[in-house]
């Protein structure tokens, strides 16, 4: 049996791109954690030991996404790193980083990464 937990829409304002003006205003990112896991301990004993915490999965992605960088690649591999670092049973991972309304010539709704492993 395959077991996943999706952590979708995280909302954060950070201050992340090549522009100063990006350094400066900031602007709107959503980020989704997909974990694919073996939950059926915590299934059949109702205790979050024995599962991914994904209270652990927004605390890292805050924090990653608190840290000022010039490209979304980066603070993506770092969250990525950290949550397979910090946090127990993960078999698969794969995180996308929605940069929302991006400062480009055009009408563009998002430019988004996505890193999984």
């Amino acid at each position: 049996m395959k077991h996943s937990i999706h952590v979708r829409g995280i909302r954060c304002y950070a201050f992340h791109g090549c522009m100063e003006e990006e350094a400066r205003i900031g602007g709107n990112y959503m980020v989704d954690v997909d974990i694919e896991t073996d939950f059926s301990k915590a299934a059949a004993s109702d205790e979050l030991i024995h599962t991914v915490n994904y209270c652990g999965v927004q605390k890292i992605v805050d924090e990653e996404m608190a840290i000022r960088s010039k490209l979304i690649e980066h603070v993506g591999q770092r969250i990525f790193s950290r949550i397979q670092k910090e946090l127990n049973g993960i078999n698969a991972l794969r995180i996308e980083i929605h940069k929302l309304s991006p400062p480009i010539d055009g009408d563009t709704r998002e430019v988004s990464i996505v890193i999984e492993g």
